[in-house]
């Protein structure tokens, strides 16, 4: 089951790019539908990585004289003096690289500078529900992700479970940034609980068994390897004292569904809340990203533990969004965005909830979750 992306909704890539994003979110598959003609060079492939390991100027040897279409590295930040060659090769012959990578840690180790700007940075994420349309189903979405495979598997759970095995088994062990496998593997499963949540690395080192500093490193590890994300705190012109540490998500529901295990002492709520809001926190990104809208995302928490889930504040304005799975709206609810309007005036402020109806309370726009998700575009500009 194949969807548009919306990658180059607004702007065309007609220059050499790098592509960005975790294994699985369709990086190749949309480069090669892009320019189907293009010399690609599959850096997965266990003989075309050894060749260009040992000698990255072999490269050269695969353009033929003369050629002008693309050329495709597949997962570049395998072989990161590669893009030394990309570089001369841009200058000297006019080349155009289009560049996939599923890891950011090898190019920064190498002090890779992204060829100093004779490339454009593009990210792939999950679907969205502009994408998916009307195959969209908020249930599927809440259990299994928005990774692509997810909607075409005979067995989601099962892809799923197999894709953190593969993160584990293959890309964290050729990284090499792990020596100890198992504990990076209850580190995973202890960040698992950390979904949607302020980040707590001292109890998530607790409950892996690992120390500290150990924990820390993970979290770094995920990512590095596009894995997962933390969104820091609104604290521009700051009025009310705040909390300072991060919250925290994996880089889509299907993957942290799939390291949280749930046992009988856990509710399901806890998790479909936080999936709720993951999704959501998804469509933030993406959308961000695709339409070029710039702005910067945050959450609001003061130390009062008055809380806003996301705000987003750029060119475009400032807009506050608050979280809530149930079908009605109690006072309480709405407690931490009218404090937020009253701190930021300027702000836009939504409750997005699991109703069925438009609300209005005073200067808060109350929207129905689903309703809200297809809307988010016109929402944020």
């Amino acid at each position: 089951m194949q969807y548009k992306r919306w990658l180059e909704k607004r702007k065309q890539l007609k220059s050499s790019y790098f592509l960005f994003g975790p294994l699985g979110t369709g990086k190749t598959h949309w480069i090669q539908e892009q320019h189907p003609e293009a010399l690609y060079v599959d850096l997965l492939n266990s003989q075309t990585y050894r060749r260009l390991l040992n000698n990255p100027s072999l490269l050269r040897s695969l353009i033929p004289e003369g050629y002008d279409d693309w050329i495709i590295l597949d997962e570049v930040q395998r072989v990161p003096e590669l893009l030394n060659e990309v570089h001369s090769l841009i200058e000297s012959k006019g080349y155009k690289f289009c560049m996939t990578g599923s890891s950011a840690r090898k190019l920064r180790a190498k002090g890779t500078n992204l060829l100093a700007g004779r490339a454009v940075v593009r990210k792939m994420h999950p679907l969205t529900v502009q994408e998916i349309g009307e195959d969209f189903s908020l249930t599927h979405v809440l259990k299994y992700g928005l990774l692509p495979e997810t909607f075409s598997h005979h067995d989601p759970e099962d892809y799923l479970s197999s894709y953190v095995s593969t993160y584990l088994s293959e890309e964290v062990t050729q990284e090499g940034v792990v020596r100890h496998l198992d504990a990076f593997s209850r580190a995973l499963e202890a960040a698992s609980y950390s979904q949607g949540a302020i980040l707590n690395i001292s109890a998530a080192a607790r409950d892996a068994h690992v120390s500290r500093k150990a924990m820390e490193g993970y979290f770094t590890i995920l990512e590095d390897l596009l894995l997962a994300d933390k969104l820091p705190v609104f604290s521009k012109r700051a009025k009310r004292k705040l909390i300072s540490h991060s919250k925290f998500y994996f880089f889509d529901i299907g993957i942290f569904r799939a390291l949280r295990p749930m046992g009988p002492f856990d509710r399901p709520e806890e998790a479909e809340g936080a999936a709720l809001e993951t999704l959501f926190y998804q469509h933030l990104r993406a959308l961000n990203d695709y339409l070029h809208l710039d702005y910067n995302l945050y959450f609001w928490h003061t130390q009062t533990q008055l809380e806003v889930d996301f705000v987003l504040y750029g060119r475009l304005g400032l807009h506050a969004f608050e979280i809530k799975r149930s079908k009605n709206i109690a006072p309480a609810d709405l407690k931490g965005l009218k404090a937020f309007g009253n701190d930021y005036p300027e702000a836009k402020l939504y409750i997005l909830y699991g109703g069925a109806d438009r609300l209005y309370f005073g200067n808060i726009e109350a929207i129905p979750f689903k309703e809200a998700l297809y809307k988010l575009p016109d929402l944020l500009e």
